[in-house]
């Protein structure tokens, strides 16, 4: 018993050395510091995984709740039993992804309600959910398919930020026009039925594992790296006491406890303010800045446990295992006794003579190569060559700048410039190290981010060509059944557009397009005007339609063209069966082109379903809206990962230069003041940063140049200076930071015979 009590004292003892030994340290903050936000940023790191998964889980969920029980043919009889009409369209906002709107209508009995609404909605009224509301603003989405009744609750989406319409029609639905015949909703309906997830728009969605790759690659990768760093910051000083303690007996048990007394209380508290942040998130709704995406705290409740409490103590086990294992990993002693010199970066120089051709095989390799295959390795060979020889290359240019300082500094008297001088020309494989993990993060982040630019380039192509296409012409695909007068009461109500009807028809194998319009509309459309029907090879060059029909097959159709008046149009277009084979082209003479959401606008006023109307390009830009959304989460986690790797570098550095503190401290007594710790802080921490962000982003560019050289991607003006700016800023703080405490030590020096 007695044992078991000495052993408990010593150990807080142990622990008591560590806590004590970590305020004194010369880089005792700074590693205080390090431990925190790493433990801070991989349990944050852990608690995203948790709640990505946490997000597709609820929508799953969501959707099984709200899933539509159709009648099959045994319950869809006169006998059938309460039903709701159920028809769905799908509509977009301008530039961006597709929503459904489903159209209800009660059609017998207690019809079943959809989840989310808390009543019937009039004829003529619709439910929006309120994300779609605030995306739709500008557009007036508020009156696009009626009288505003409400918003959909929460328990009728599959998260916050879904966007969804239930819109009753003013006529209502038969059951000959409604799609679906629903007896209910939800797994656990009374009814008998098939229940399917149906009605919904589904494919905005990404794989849940690339969401998790992200994070992984984006954000506890970096949080690793800044563990590391941390583990290992200030380790001069922790290798000699560990080596005393060794001497004296210690046990490794001993030094363990020493470790975590050192690094125990940073690692609480980073743990602490990640419970507190993941339990924000389980308790309230947040909105994701540049995703504008609203994270769900009702998805992450059943997680709760795991993403507020589990990973923020995952990640604080993480971290003091990590310390431990780094403080008690052997050190492989020094032989001999003479001091090792700068001998020891001779083969930066030689890495820097092989950036610039790696650059070059990079972004200009690919053009020489034969096949694919060979064009693919030498692009990969050039971009592993760079991010090899770059941290050389840079570590070498400030070396030479360091010796340009130092003459520089003996001319001027300069004491300061004269210390950051000769460090910087003595060092540059400190130099090298600090660069080397933002110059890769850069590199790779640009890289991820060209590459997604590729996925989404079905959109990116599409906006681009909106600068060349003719907007002034716009289609309008009439939906479900009408009358002629409703297609001529539309027409009539258009100001300052003519009307061509297209239809498409096969024959022979092969189809056609019949254009049928009035003079004034064909000749706007710089189409001819004959008597008599005339057969053309195809859309005239500079003919607004070419544009609008380029990536359809109307582009490559034979083309009929007939003279109709507009009373004859109204019942040509009221005629035809809405399955996309026809379409009104409306074209405004003046080149303008017509507002396509107030086209969306008065179509619902008119006709019972409303109509599709797209304007050049949107059938190519709203399919790849969701990868465009995709290209913003990884551009946000890119971000966060390059700022997390910039502070693992700089705090790194740091404490590279606070080590050197004491034997700097004197120099406030020789050159009058404390100017000179700012100053070597600036050459130290600030400049290799500054130099890293600008260069290592200007080069992450070119060596994308490639990927997006045929399709634009998210690789902008704004992107280059955001990833700059992160970096520039982290070296900003760590130098105030590290002048700060530079200046501190050198104040609190004393002359001691040292």
């Amino acid at each position: 018993m007695t044992s078991a009590g000495d052993a408990l004292v010593l150990a807080r003892r142990l622990l008591a050395v560590g806590r004590v030994a970590g305020r004194r340290t010369e880089a005792g903050g700074v590693r205080f510091v390090a431990l925190f936000l790493a433990t801070l940023v991989l349990g944050l790191g852990l608690a995203s995984l948790v709640a990505v998964h946490a997000v597709y889980a609820g929508k799953e969920e969501r959707r099984a709740h709200r899933a539509v029980v159709v009648a099959d043919d045994r319950t869809a009889g006169e006998h059938a039993p309460d039903a709701t009409a159920w028809l769905t369209q799908s509509d977009s906002l301008e530039g961006e992804r597709a929503f459904s709107v489903v159209y209800v209508a009660p059609l017998r009995g207690d019809a079943p309600l959809p989840p989310g609404l808390d009543r019937w909605p009039e004829p003529g009224e619709v439910f929006l959910s309120p994300e779609l509301r605030r995306a739709g603003a500008g557009e007036d989405i508020d009156h696009r398919y009626g009288r505003l009744a409400g918003t959909i609750g929460e328990e009728g989406l599959d998260e916050p930020s879904e966007w969804l319409a239930y819109v009753r029609p003013r006529e209502g639905l038969s059951g000959g026009q409604a799609t679906e015949t629903v007896t209910g909703f939800g797994p656990d309906a009374a009814h008998a039925g098939v229940g399917r997830d149906t009605g919904y728009s589904r494919g905005n969605d990404k794989s849940e594992w690339m969401f998790q790759a992200v994070v992984l690659g984006l954000f506890v990768l970096p949080a690793v790296a800044l563990l590391v760093v941390a583990a290992r910051t200030g380790a001069h000083t922790r290798d000699r006491r560990t080596a005393l303690v060794a001497a004296l007996g210690g046990r490794r048990l001993d030094r363990a406890l020493i470790a975590l007394g050192e690094a125990g209380a940073a690692a609480a508290l980073g743990a602490v303010t990640g419970a507190v942040v993941a339990g924000a998130a389980v308790l309230h709704d947040i909105r994701i800045p540049y995703a504008d995406y609203i994270l769900s705290s009702s998805h992450l409740r059943p997680f709760g446990w795991t993403a507020a409490v589990l990973a923020p103590l995952a990640a604080f086990l993480l971290v003091l295992t990590t310390v431990v294992l780094a403080d008690l990993a052997p050190r492989r002693a020094a032989s001999g006794t003479r001091p090792r010199g700068a001998s020891r970066s001779v083969w930066l120089p030689r890495l820097a003579v092989l950036c610039p051709l790696a650059i070059l095989l990079a972004v200009y390799g690919p053009e020489f190569a034969p096949d694919p295959v060979s064009r693919m390795l030498a692009s990969w060979t050039g971009i592993a060559g760079t991010v090899l020889t770059l941290p050389a290359a840079l570590a070498t240019v400030t070396a030479k700048a360091g010796g340009l300082l130092t003459r520089r500094a003996r001319v001027h008297d300069l004491p300061g410039t004269l210390v950051a001088g000769r460090r910087t020309s003595t060092y540059p494989g400190a130099t090298a190290r600090l660069v080397t993990g933002v110059t890769v993060a850069l590199i790779v982040f640009m890289q991820a981010v060209a590459w997604q630019g590729i996925f989404g380039s079905q959109a990116d192509e599409a906006r681009r060509g909106l600068g060349t296409l003719d907007r002034s012409v716009v289609a309008v695909g009439v939906r479900g059944e009408v009358s002629a007068s409703a297609v001529a009461g539309f027409l009539d109500r258009v100001p300052e557009t003519e009307a061509v009807l297209l239809t498409s028809r096969g024959g022979h194998g092969k189809r056609d397009v019949t254009l049928s319009g009035d003079c004034a509309a064909l000749t706007a459309l710089r189409l001819p005007c004959p008597a008599h029907e005339t057969r053309l090879d195809g859309f005239p060059e500079g003919s607004g339609l070419a544009g609008l029909f380029r990536w359809t097959s109307f582009s490559d159709a034979p083309v009929l063209v007939r003279r109709a008046d507009a009373r004859t149009l109204a019942e040509r277009a009221a005629a035809l069966d809405a399955d996309g084979a026809s379409a009104l082209a409306l074209v405004r003479p003046d080149g303008q082109p017509p507002s396509v959401p107030a086209l969306k606008r008065l179509s619902y006023e008119v006709f019972p379903r409303g109509a599709a109307v797209e304007a050049p390009g949107d059938d190519e830009l709203v399919p790849g809206a969701p990868n465009r959304d995709q290209g913003w989460w990884s551009a946000l986690f890119g971000l966060v990962g390059i700022a997390v790797l910039a502070m693992a570098a700089g705090l790194g550095a740091m404490a590279e230069f606070l080590r050197q503190g004491r034997a700097l401290a004197p120099l406030s007594v020789l050159t009058g003041g404390v100017r000179v710790f700012r100053t070597t802080a600036a050459w130290a921490v600030l400049a290799p940063l500054a130099l890293s962000a600008t260069v290592g982003t200007a080069v992450a560019a070119v060596l994308a140049a490639p990927i997006t050289a045929g399709d634009e991607s998210f690789i902008t003006g704004g992107l280059i200076l955001s990833a700059t700016a992160v970096v520039l800023a982290v070296g900003v703080l760590l130098w105030a930071w590290a002048s700060r405490v530079a200046v501190r030590q050198a104040r609190a020096w004393r002359p001691g015979g040292d």
